[in-house]
C-alpha cells in the first residue's frame, strides 16, 4: 500500500498562505501599536508639553510687564512690545490681567495658568488682554497720582 502523498498542485499554495498570514500579523501589530500611541500616549505628551510652554509664556509675559514699569518714576508714558508664540498646543490663546495677576486662557484642559505680578505700590491698576494672534504691547502711563498698566494689542511705537 502506498503512503498518501499530497497532490503536486497543492504544494505551491502552502508558502503563499504562510506569507499572507505573516504579513497580516505584521499589519495587525503595527495597527495596534499606532492606535495605542496616537490614542493615549501622544495626546497626553502633547498636552504636558503645551502646559510647559504655557507656563514659560506666562512667566516671560510677567517679566516683561514688570520690566516695563519704572520703579520710581511717576510721570511716564511708555509702550513695550512683548513677543508671544502664535499658538500653544496648536491652538490660539489669550492672556488677561485680573487683580494684578496675568491669567493664560487656553481652549484645551491642562494648558493655562496664573502668575502674580510684582509691581511697585505706585501702580494703581493693571487692565487689558492679549490675543496670541496679534502683536502684544505693555502700555504704562503715569502722572503725579500714580501709574496704570494696560495690556494692549498693536505695534509698539
Amino acid at each position: 500500500m502506498r503512503s498518501p502523498r499530497p497532490d503536486r498542485r497543492d504544494r505551491g499554495v502552502s508558502p503563499v498562505v504562510g506569507k499572507a498570514l505573516e504579513a497580516s500579523i505584521v499589519v495587525l501589530y503595527v495597527s495596534l501599536l499606532g492606535a495605542t500611541l496616537y490614542g493615549g500616549l501622544v495626546p497626553e505628551y502633547r498636552t504636558a508639553a503645551g502646559a510647559e510652554v504655557g507656563d514659560r509664556v506666562l512667566s516671560q509675559s510677567t517679566q516683561r510687564v514688570q520690566q516695563a514699569v519704572p520703579p520710581t518714576a511717576r510721570a511716564v508714558e511708555t509702550r513695550v512690545r512683548v513677543a508671544l508664540p502664535a499658538t500653544i498646543r496648536g491652538r490660539g490663546y489669550s492672556i488677561r490681567a485680573q487683580n494684578r495677576t496675568l491669567v493664560l486662557d487656553h481652549p484645551r484642559d491642562g494648558v493655562g495658568g496664573r502668575a502674580r505680578l510684582a509691581l511697585p505700590a505706585a501702580v494703581e491698576s493693571v487692565t487689558g488682554n492679549w490675543s496670541s494672534g496679534e502683536p502684544a504691547v505693555v502700555a504704562v502711563r503715569g502722572d503725579a497720582d500714580g501709574l496704570t498698566v494696560a495690556l494692549e494689542s498693536g505695534a509698539a511705537e
